[in-house]
């Protein structure tokens, strides 16, 4: 699988990033263990997890997937030869509380977050530590402190900003550059071929969707690199019975659907995959992150990564609307 370099010391990341929300949760720890072995084998080495998945779902505590996490790596042995990124700021701040009442992303917690995410993976240090969300009622300089103290601990060798805008992620950056701190390397925003409609509300939890700035910021930013979950609309590309969503609800949509047929016509790739290899082929470095159920959906996601469309193809996709 191709790599990309991120970070100032242009760490090597695997271009498509496994999401582990629902393994150990969703998915039993046998098909969990199916996906992240058969990752590896595909050349897969990043893998990307929170301090809160999952939960929402009834009996979850949030502990779910970094627990099954660790007990991969524990039982393979293989923890050098990976990519390991988790997040803090949307953990509830007490057992049985929503996303109206998520942890600070203060120093202290920042550092007593991360520690706890390294017991449940069993793991002296992660490579990646995102901020879940842009915490507005934390001063920015003690957010970048806080991420900072981490990086300088050994506890992590990046730092990351998950559901921010550009112009927040700079600000950051900026503050960090003037105190000599470890800055965010890279993005995690919500992107996919399909576009919601200007001004729509995008599902409940804090989702922030990539815009074009977002994307030319990644592109413009050396080092910098920008993942994209909800890549594959969980399964509304090929599941009649999954809907887009009403924010998707524009002319459109239709528009895109039928410029991506006539690729996949093209290419005998599934529509998956066509918006995979449209991911890939930003300029901008592009991480599709992406959740999967099954063995064969992994397959079929990392073919897709791989797959390379011709100039004409890609814009013809970009232009469609």
């Amino acid at each position: 699988m191709e790599r990309i370099a991120l970070g100032p010391d242009g760490v090597g990341v695997s271009r498509l990033c496994l999401g582990a929300m629902a393994l150990g949760a969703v998915q039993d720890e046998a098909t969990s263990f199916a996906i992240l072995d058969r990752f590896v084998e595909l050349g897969g080495n990043f893998i990307d997890t929170a301090n809160c998945y999952m939960f929402w779902v009834e009996g979850g505590t949030g502990d779910e997937s970094e627990l099954l996490l660790g007990r991969w790596l524990a039982a393979r042995g293989n923890r050098d030869d990976l990519v390991i990124a988790t997040k803090a700021g949307r953990r509830p701040s007490f057992p049985g509380g929503g996303l109206e009442h998520s942890e600070p992303l203060t120093p202290e917690r920042i550092a007593a977050a991360l520690e706890e995410s390294l017991g449940r993976l069993g793991t002296d240090r992660v490579d990646l530590f995102w901020s879940h969300r842009d915490d507005r009622d934390t001063p920015l300089e003690a957010t970048v402190a806080g991420f900072d103290a981490v990086v300088r601990a050994g506890k992590t060798r990046l730092v990351g900003a998950s559901n921010h805008v550009a112009w927040r992620v700079e600000r950051a950056r900026a503050l960090a550059g003037a105190a000599g701190a470890a800055a965010y390397t890279a993005m995690q925003n919500r992107y996919s071929y399909l576009q919601p409609r200007p001004g729509a509300a995008l599902p409940e939890g804090g989702h922030v969707h990539a815009a074009p700035t977002d994307l030319d910021y990644a592109a413009s930013t050396p080092g910098m690199a920008i993942l994209t979950y909800s890549s594959l609309l969980s399964g509304a590309y090929t599941n009649p019975a999954k809907a887009p969503g009403p924010h998707y609800e524009h002319p459109g949509t239709q528009a895109r659907l039928a410029a991506l047929d006539a690729v996949c016509a093209e290419t005998g790739a599934t529509r998956n995959q066509v918006v995979l290899a449209w991911l890939a082929g930003h300029e901008a470095p592009v991480v599709p992150l992406v959740g999967v159920s099954s063995v064969a959906q992994l397959e079929e996601a990392a073919a897709g990564v791989g797959l390379k469309l011709d100039p004409d193809q890609w814009r013809r996709l970009t232009d469609a609307a």
